[in-house]
């Protein structure tokens, strides 16, 4: 047996309806051809839920590194063991996203999972990558010393497994964000591996949701929030395990977390859309105004939302050889949008003061509204359930709807 949902009370069936409203403003925003920002947005995406998911573990990554680690590039710190940690969960998302790309060919297997696994932990054999753990497995509070979770016993966790995955190709009425949230408390519950478990619990989910369909990989994950709500994560995952393997107990607290984290994610996605649609319009315009080639707008871009530019990188979305990037970053130099830093194969580029403002100008305030406390107000109202006003987001023209 494992944990399972057998119906949905009315507000989280409501709730998903306002998430599904989200995602097709962000299913059309996001088209691949629809605005030029999109692909900006679907790295720094790709990035985030790299750098939340293997944060929450205590591996250091940094936004830069996560951005190096999406880009294929070497980062400027030393290829340490945390440096392999992250691109093992960037080769894992890669399969999942190229799994997403033809889903009705694929199914849920012990190949797909363990891959998975391979793919992530394989930096340290001494780790068991790809393989079922052969013995008990023990959370433990590394600040108390405390035991917070111990897993089922070794002697039944192929069975779970195997449960798991029926479970995951089995049809189902319940909706798939619901199912991609079981699967997630499923495994982490089974927590089936010698590590790694919690990084595979999240992939999981994101590959549940991929796989039908929803949206991309990169914008349906919800690691970027875990990651900024770490406590809550844990906090909600101890009342529901209460310590030990119980699949009796109620997964609708998880469910609940599961949902308000996809809610304020996609509005977070729209609100950056917008922010950078705004953004590159001012860029734009500076980059004309200096009669410099529009290519430029992408150095300056990644400048102006916090990141350090990089020769390689630049050349790569440039689509430009090395020595004219090295005459495009000094031109963005001489004229004043960004500032070099370091020497020879360390030197990288930064905003200067004309760029940061910009980043300034197209910020709009970050909200983090809950879905059932606004659903909630709305029926103590007596109002219908009409969804909260939503981000602003460019039309296909690049105005704000």
């Amino acid at each position: 047996m494992i944990f399972t949902v057998d119906r949905l009370p009315e507000d989280y069936t409501q709730v998903i309806v306002w998430i599904d409203q989200l995602r097709e403003k962000l299913r059309f925003a996001t088209s691949d051809s629809l605005h030029r920002w999109t692909g900006l947005l679907a790295r720094l995406s790709l990035a985030r839920a790299i750098q939340g998911s293997n944060t929450i573990e205590g591996i250091n990554v940094t936004l830069d590194d996560a951005v190096a680690a999406v880009d294929r590039e070497i980062p400027a710190k030393p290829m340490d063991e945390d440096w392999q940690a992250v691109m093992g969960y960037r080769e894992a998302m890669d399969y999942i996203i190229q799994l997403s790309k033809d889903p009705d060919k694929y199914a849920h297997n012990r190949g797909t999972l363990l891959s998975l696994h391979y793919m992530m932990m394989k930096y340290d054999l001494t780790r068991d990558p790809g393989r079922i753990r052969p013995g008990p497995i023990y959370v433990t509070n590394t600040a108390t010393g405390k035991t917070e979770y111990e897993g089922p016993s070794a002697e039944i966790v192929s069975s779970l497994v195997d449960e798991l995955i029926a479970c995951l190709n089995a049809k189902s009425d319940l909706p798939v964000i619901v199912r991609a949230a079981m699967a997630h408390l499923n495994l982490a519950m089974i927590h089936p591996f010698r590590d790694g478990n919690g990084r595979m619990a999240r992939a999981l989910q994101t590959m549940v949701l991929s796989r039908d369909g929803i949206l991309s990989p990169v914008f349906s994950s919800i690691e970027e929030y875990v990651g900024r709500n770490s406590q809550d994560y844990y906090n909600v995952l101890r009342e529901v395990g209460q310590g030990h393997w119980r699949p009796e107990r109620d997964p609708l607290p998880w469910v609940r977390f599961c949902l308000v984290a996809h809610y304020r994610q996609a509005r977070t996605l729209l609100r950056r859309l917008s922010e950078m649609s705004r953004m590159w319009a001012e860029i734009e315009v500076e980059i004309k105004r200096r009669k410099m080639p529009e290519r430029m707008i992408y150095a300056v871009a990644d400048a102006a939302l916090g990141l350090q530019v990089r020769n390689p990188t630049y050349r790569k979305q440039a689509d430009i050889t090395n020595q004219v990037a090295k005459l495009d970053l000094k031109r963005l130099v001489d004229t004043g949008l960004l500032a070099p830093k370091g020497e020879r194969r360390g030197r990288y580029y930064t905003a200067e003061e004309l760029v940061r403002q910009i980043a300034k100008r197209a910020r709009i305030p970050r909200e983090e509204t809950d879905p059932f406390a606004e659903l909630a107000a709305l029926t103590r109202n007596a109002e219908a359930p009409i969804q909260p006003e939503l981000p602003e987001f460019p039309d296909a023209a690049g105005r704000i709807q």
